[in-house]
């Protein structure tokens, strides 16, 4: 079983060539074997894409200035899977598929798409179809296509479905499969494990943090703010899930934390994650 980092929680410390390599090694060094990449992280980054990550707590930095693929070699890392937005794959298949293919990953993972409307029953269904012929044509040069979900695929379509189930029965399990984020299904109050059992072998890759237990805000008040934190630190029931996780087959686990880290330092918070990630996997 493979364990991985997800590029976005290095936008700050990937900010020059020796930042980078710095990095890497101490990702290697925790017992990861790999990172997730973002093309939008790997390529010099829209203004938009830079204003939208650093308001979400999540700057893209400079990274997309460095040569990834020769800091990937020399850190001794691989590429688990490359993430891209749709539109880009249907604009440009033959482009995201030989960059997939030029950091040795055989997986292009989707994510939820920016201002798209999940409570739109028709949209989600032709969703579904572009997913299937985006699938399609990876297939057919060996590469998977995987979604990976937020909260937002919980919205209801109508009363008793949601948008993931939508996404689920009207694509081919054949062309498209999933990277879940049980994270973000329990950020939206669902059973994340029953949306675990429900993918079943579909679900390749999980993406994996822990949730709600450190405490933020004004000393006055003792709410705690509910947000990602290191691995067996928080209230999720990972073990739960890791166990289902295992059973699905999945082919990595992937860390994922948002800007909530320990000593507000990424790489510190995946090293304490990875004390967890270690003993189960």
């Amino acid at each position: 079983m493979k364990k991985a980092v997800q590029q976005i929680m290095l936008g700050t410390v990937t900010g020059s060539e020796s930042q980078a390599r710095a990095t890497l090694r101490r990702i290697k060094a925790a017992g990861y074997d790999g990172l997730e990449l973002n093309r939008f992280m790997i390529h010099p980054s829209p203004l938009m894409v830079r204003l939208l990550t650093r308001a979400a707590g999540m700057p893209t930095g400079n990274g997309g200035k460095l040569d990834w693929k020769k800091l990937i070699a020399e850190s001794g890392l691989s590429v688990i899977s490359l993430h891209a937005d749709l539109g880009s794959l249907e604009r440009e298949a033959d482009a995201v598929i030989e960059e997939a293919k030029d950091f040795g990953t055989d997986k292009i993972v989707i994510t939820g798409m920016y201002r798209f409307d999940y409570g739109n029953e028709n949209a989600v269904r032709e969703l579904a179809k572009r997913l299937n012929q985006s699938g399609e044509a990876l297939r057919a040069a060996g590469i998977s296509l995987l979604y990976h979900n937020h909260n937002v695929e919980l919205l209801q379509v109508r009363p008793g479905l949601c948008a993931y189930d939508v996404i689920l029965a009207d694509t081919d399990p054949a062309l498209v499969s999933f990277e879940f984020d049980s994270y973000w299904f329990t950020d939206g109050g669902a059973d994340a494990k029953a949306w675990m059992k429900k993918q079943g072998t579909r679900m390749k890759l999980w993406h994996v943090t822990d949730r709600g237990s450190r405490q933020t805000g004004p000393a006055m008040t003792p709410i705690l703010k509910a947000d990602s934190v290191e691995l067996g630190t928080g209230n999720m029931d990972l073990d739960g899930l890791r166990e289902i996780a295992a059973a699905n087959g999945i082919e990595a686990v992937v860390l994922e934390s948002h800007r909530n880290w320990i000593d507000k330092d990424p790489v510190k918070s995946l090293e304490l994650s990875a004390r967890w990630l270690n003993e189960r996997f």
